[in-house]
């Protein structure tokens, strides 16, 4: 039969012709699906994927880490549940990669809580001796160590930072023959773990009988001092010559001390830097004896000459001695001109600045917030620096600048209470009626996992993958076990990555102090590392606390968040030293009252009871002050008594001044702080880099 035609070609043909054209047709189609799979096979595991998408990698990817990486990333969401845990992990330990070690770990620490010695014991043997370095091993000398003490021993000499030889050294009892050599070892590497305390002061007790030397005693002294017990330093060092390093130590902890304290510390400050003018110790004694906003003329003149001309701390205070309001500012400009990357300039310039503008010296202020570039400052800083510039050239009617200025401040630094008053100057920046429920954050229900997981760079790609996986407390601890010694002090960049890690491992009273101090001293940031930090300062941690409190109490969430933050650091246990306890720091007889009835203390730290209690209060001083948040979050700090006798009109009219009249020191800070905390809450996730 002959091929039937159709518009001059046969069937036979076209068939042919289709076949070729659907070749590279097909062909692009499967080199594009196939760059989708690609993608997807490698796309890194982290936190922020689902259960589900984690379950289809563990089960079907063909690549076998690949599947234990997903099975870390589950047995992190498991941790309530050894069984599941234990299911995930098995035979899962195979390989060199530094991830079996950790695997192996978490596979004896599931076997120890379901109550299989002989599983746990081959599991830590395993361990050792497969990855003896590896920081993971830290757990399996601690734990075989308890029946093989040159165990213990091993791992002092090996891994001396690592939280499992902390452990084990302070577990060593004060009447042992090692408490001594226990006490050394917490001095050198970790005097604020907890029991360091008192095996370091019974050594310093015992130390003549049990062979240590001079060194020995001012490695004591020196953490003791770490310690804030300047009276216990000086008591172990029984004579002792110091060095540079014991003298800042005692000398800095007694100058914060009582008046007796303070003089005996001055004297150490001295000392040393009239001994030792040439060490780095010495700017630093000079930087504390300069640091009282009127310090002791004559002991800045007793430092030596050389030692003053070189610290930017003692110039500055040469010129807080002098007359500000009077003073032309000659020479607070040099000083500010000479060190403006120094915090002692930062300082100085603030001082001034501060009196210029309560003084209504708006052009003299204007100068003083000119003197140090922008850039040369930390976040925060810059931030305040350009809000007050802005309202120095307001107030002297340079209204265009003064919004340009205010603008570049609100797309430039993430939101603060310096962001938030420029908004307002603005126009904007309207709060919303923080004397209601906030609506629930309905994305965060259903699972546990960050919807919004960030890498945290600590500059180790092991540790990085470690928190990149959800295995936080390994992290810490392989981070923690490459530190030096505790008396070395850390880098701001360190100090961040320290924070982040330990908020990650429910450590967020530390981990706060340890972001905001990074704050103030990291300067020159991208965008994008201002804003990750600015982040990591903001958790929202105990979140369901908070809205259960806020739908019970009608207070907004981020209100409660923004106080729990600047009280406890969301740390339930913590009380203060005149007694007030818990998230929201509830003095008891304030609590009682709220309640209606007898708290024991106890009681009042549960957070969920502190947190509605607190937001009880805080609905209280809302409707006191009819809605005024300025007023209601000093109430909260200074009492409604005292901040009723504050207000003035400038509270309407100029609202940021009103605030640095605050009389109070710690109310003023306070203040400014929580209402930013409250800013950067009810903007959580807004904030954007411009490309």
């Amino acid at each position: 039969m002959p091929p039937v035609s159709g518009r001059g070609l046969t069937v036979q043909h076209s068939r042919g012709l289709l076949l070729l054209a659907g070749t590279p047709l097909l062909t692009v189609a499967l080199v594009l699906g196939g760059q989708t799979v690609l993608r997807r096979l490698h796309t890194p595991l982290t936190p922020s994927l689902s259960s589900a998408d984690l379950w289809t990698r563990y089960r079907w990817s063909i690549n076998p880490s690949e599947r234990r990486e997903a099975a870390l990333l589950l047995a992190a969401r498991s941790a309530d549940s050894a069984e599941r845990s234990q299911r995930l992990l098995a035979n899962q330990g195979w390989g060199n990669d530094p991830l079996a070690a950790v695997t192996l770990k978490q596979q004896a620490l599931n076997a120890a809580k379901l109550g299989q010695p002989s599983e746990e014991q081959k599991h830590w043997q395993d361990l050792l001796q497969r990855f003896p370095g590896s920081a993971a091993s830290a757990d399996a000398r601690y734990y075989l160590g308890q029946s093989n003490p040159a165990l213990h021993t091993e791992l002092f000499r090996q891994q001396p930072g690592h939280p499992a030889a902390l452990a084990a050294a302070a577990e060593i009892k004060t009447d042992s023959p090692k408490q001594a050599i226990a006490a050394l070892h917490l001095a050198r590497w970790g005097a604020r773990w907890p029991g360091a305390a008192t095996q370091i002061r019974e050594a310093c007790n015992r130390i003549s009988g049990a062979g240590l030397n001079q060194d020995d005693r001012l490695t004591l002294a020196q953490a003791l001092a770490a310690l804030g017990d300047g009276r216990a330093a000086e008591a172990c060092l029984q004579g002792t010559p110091t060095t540079p390093a014991s003298s800042l130590a005692i000398g800095r902890v007694l100058f914060r001390g009582s008046a007796e304290q303070q003089a005996r510390g001055k004297q150490h400050l001295l000392n040393l830097a009239i001994s030792n003018p040439d060490d780095p110790a010495a700017l630093k004694a000079a930087e504390l004896l300069s640091e009282p906003l009127k310090p002791d003329p004559a002991l800045l003149d007793a430092l030596p000459q050389a030692l003053q001309q070189r610290s930017a701390d003692v110039a500055a205070a040469r010129v807080r001695l002098g007359d500000w309001a009077n003073d032309d500012s000659t020479n607070a400009m040099a000083v500010l001109k000479r060190w403006p990357t120094n915090p002692a300039a930062w300082q100085l310039q603030w001082d001034l600045a501060r009196e210029a503008l309560l003084n209504n010296q708006w052009t003299r202020a204007e100068a003083l917030l000119n003197a140090i570039p922008n850039s040369d400052l930390p976040e925060p800083l810059a931030a305040r620096q350009q809000f007050w510039l802005g309202l120095a050239l307001a107030k002297q009617d340079q209204t265009t600048q003064a919004q340009n200025v205010w603008e570049k401040l609100v797309k430039t630094h993430p939101r603060s209470y310096y962001t938030w008053r420029a908004e307002v100057r603005l126009g904007r920046g309207d709060l919303p009626d923080l004397n209601q429920a906030s609506a629930p954050r309905s994305a965060a229900l259903g699972e546990s996992f960050p919807s919004h997981w960030e890498p945290l760079k600590s500059g180790d790609p092991f540790v990085d993958r470690l928190w990149r996986l959800g295995q936080t407390q390994e992290a810490w601890e392989t981070w923690r076990n490459q530190q030096p010694p505790s008396d070395q002090s850390s880098s701001p960049e360190q100090k961040l990555v320290e924070g982040r890690l330990r908020i990650a491992v429910g450590d967020a009273w530390t981990g706060l102090s340890r972001l905001w101090r990074a704050s103030l001293r990291l300067v020159n940031q991208t965008c994008d590392e201002q804003l990750l930090l600015h982040r990591s300062q903001h958790p929202r941690l105990l979140s369901k606390v908070f809205e259960t409190a806020s739908q019970k109490e009608a207070v907004r969430n981020e209100l409660l968040m923004a106080i729990a933050k600047q009280e406890s650091r969301f740390s339930p246990g913590v009380s203060s030293p005149v007694g007030a306890t818990g998230l929201l720091q509830l003095m008891p007889a304030t609590a009682e009252e709220l309640a209606g009835e007898t708290l024991t203390i106890d009681e009042l730290r549960e957070p969920t009871r502190n947190a509605r209690l607190g937001a009880r209060y805080l609905a209280q001083l809302l409707e006191q002050w009819q809605g005024d948040i300025v007023l209601a979050v000093a109430s909260y700090n200074a009492g409604p008594g005292a901040a009723s006798q504050w207000v003035t009109a400038a509270l309407k009219n100029d609202p940021e001044l009103w605030v640095e009249r605050i009389p109070y020191p710690e109310t003023r800070l306070y203040t400014k702080k929580v209402l930013g905390n409250l800013w950067a809450y009810l903007g959580s996730g807004t904030d954007r880099c411009d490309s």
